[in-house]
């Protein structure tokens, strides 16, 4: 493993291996806006077949009439990113569950699928489950950047849901059956032969100014995966 300094504006790192490039970069301000937001379903169901956000329609196949029947999912273009939600794999972390009142994080309950992609406040990771364990997206601490080591991650306000009941009906799925399906989720995507498009930004360590943790991106430029956890991004390929 290789580990390479880059300078510039921000702080980033860079590890090597066969199978992934992952970049770090510190971003001190996290602020919340220019972003597209899927955390928060208020309503215990509802179900299309192809969403758009952000742009007026699915992308269109070469004739400019027939919507991409390949698409479920799609995001409008500018430097913004698709916000993860903010979930506890740890019972009691960051805040202690109150039986009561259903405030703060009993750990995630039930079966949870394959594919199932989140932030883990209980370390503040960018997660996805895979063969029934959570495998990270964001890089391990300690971090060297720009020659200073960082051996945490920065604190998340998470304030804004810690005192909140979770809706445990809330769901929203897209697909043809998704009125029928039953996968545990907040956002399902019940179609087996479509699949989500991301947001896609160039760079987006460069131009998304503020960040919020959880954010999940296409990089356009380096054609790589883009997640960033509040702290640093973390970028991967094949």
């Amino acid at each position: 493993m290789k580990i390479e300094m880059l300078l510039g504006g921000v702080k980033t790192a860079q590890c090597f291996s066969k199978k992934c490039k992952i970049n770090y970069t510190q971003n001190i301000n996290l602020m919340r806006n220019k972003m597209f937001t899927l955390m928060c379903v208020a309503i215990s169901s509802f179900a299309f077949s192809q969403v758009a956000i952000g742009k007026d329609a699915i992308t269109k196949l070469s004739d400019n009439v027939t919507p991409n029947p390949g698409i479920s999912l799609e995001f409008g273009t500018g430097n913004k990113g698709l916000v993860l939600p903010w979930v506890s794999t740890v019972s009691n972390q960051p805040v202690a569950y109150n039986a009561t009142t259903g405030a703060g994080y009993q750990g995630m309950q039930g079966t949870v699928v394959d594919g199932t992609i989140i932030l883990d406040l209980s370390d503040k990771k960018v997660k996805y489950m895979r063969n029934g364990s959570w495998s990270s997206l964001t890089g391990a601490v300690p971090l060297v950047l720009d020659g200073e080591t960082v051996t945490s991650f920065s604190a998340i306000d998470s304030s804004l849901q810690d005192g909140k009941k979770e809706g445990t009906t809330a769901k929203a799925a897209i697909g043809t059956n998704g009125a029928t399906d039953t996968t545990a989720g907040i956002l399902v995507l019940t179609d087996t032969n479509k699949a989500m498009v991301l947001p896609k930004v160039a760079k987006p360590h460069l131009n998304i100014k503020n960040p919020a943790a959880g954010m999940l991106v296409y990089d356009t430029t380096n054609r790589q995966l883009a997640v960033y956890n509040g702290t640093v991004w973390s970028f991967w390929k094949p």
